[in-house]
């Protein structure tokens, strides 16, 4: 990891400042907090790799506490589901990690079945962050896809990706699309912030405005037991999602396929897709391509 700018060069690029350490620890970093830790690096190769490496280096169990968030200026080896990887220009998105401990007993541990609600959990803090703080409306794409509207087409801005950290932790990560050019998106049919009308791209607070809504919703969730229903989650997450009432193929792990209709969650935050051979399946791991009229036949 290379250390973060000298504040001094705070305003080196005016349209893409970096990150303001101190001001963002004074902020979110306090003792009723969720957030222990926050240090921000220039550059890296992951977020999640290096906090999952911090944690499984930590000298016992619990010794790296709940709530340590990782912020990279840059990523050159980032990575999303299916080891698909990320990449964008220095300071023109969020690239955060979090450690979060939902298996910690102190707490009351959140039984495990219920942890594949963690970046769903992700998805809609970050949803509800954004429309506050940028004005950007943010589908959610099942699993872990969000969503902005460019020139009245969808969009991908940004991704999550939950992982196993050890025994009772699991690190976050959140890749966002800020104040990239369309010039500068890594592949076609990708957006940013910038592209949607945001109307702000600051992300000192885009940043604020995130972990706070995450915060919000993990405690909320970790309250009710892991409860998806009880916690709101399941019918927020629902009313946000940009795959449930559309017809969709899920391209599954064995190289298999199904395709049919996006009907509902099931109670583990599985896909559940009525076939075109008039069954129900749920999905749990796989790709989902999100089907055109024209494509639907």
């Amino acid at each position: 990891m290379t250390p973060p700018d000298a504040e001094a060069n705070r305003w080196s690029d005016l349209d893409r400042p970096p990150l303001n350490a101190a001001a963002l620890r004074r902020a979110l970093v306090r003792p009723d907090s969720l957030w222990t830790s926050l240090d921000v690096v220039r550059e890296t190769g992951s977020t999640n790799s290096d906090l999952t490496a911090l944690t499984a280096r930590a000298a016992r169990p619990g010794s790296l506490p709940e709530g340590a968030v990782l912020v990279a200026e840059a990523q050159h080896a980032a990575r999303g589901r299916l080891d698909r990887r990320w990449s964008a220009p220095a300071r023109s998105g969020l690239f955060v990690s979090v450690l979060l401990t939902p298996g910690d007993e102190r707490r009351g541990a959140v039984p495990v079945d219920r942890w594949g609600w963690i970046p769903l959990l992700a998805g809609v803090a970050v949803a509800t962050a954004l429309s506050r703080a940028a004005g950007v409306d943010t589908a959610l794409k099942w699993p872990n896809d969000l969503l902005v509207t460019v020139d009245g087409e969808e969009r991908k801005a940004g991704g999550i990706l939950a992982e196993r950290a050890g025994d009772g932790s699991v690190v976050l990560g959140i890749g966002l699309n800020v104040s990239l050019t369309a010039d500068e998106l890594p592949v076609p049919g990708a957006g940013s912030l910038l592209l949607a009308g945001a109307r702000t791209t600051d992300r000192d607070p885009l940043l604020r405005a995130v972990l706070r809504s995450l915060e919000q919703w993990y405690g909320d969730w970790r309250a009710a037991g892991g409860d998806p229903v009880a916690s709101g989650l399941q019918e927020t997450y629902a009313a946000g999602c940009a795959t449930l009432g559309r017809r969709v193929r899920a391209l599954l792990p064995g190289e298999r396929e199904v395709s049919g209709e996006a009907v509902a969650l099931d109670g583990d935050g599985r896909l559940v897709i009525a076939t075109d051979e008039g069954g129900l399946q749920s999905v749990g791991a796989g790709d989902i391509v999100h089907l055109r009229p024209a494509e639907s036949g």
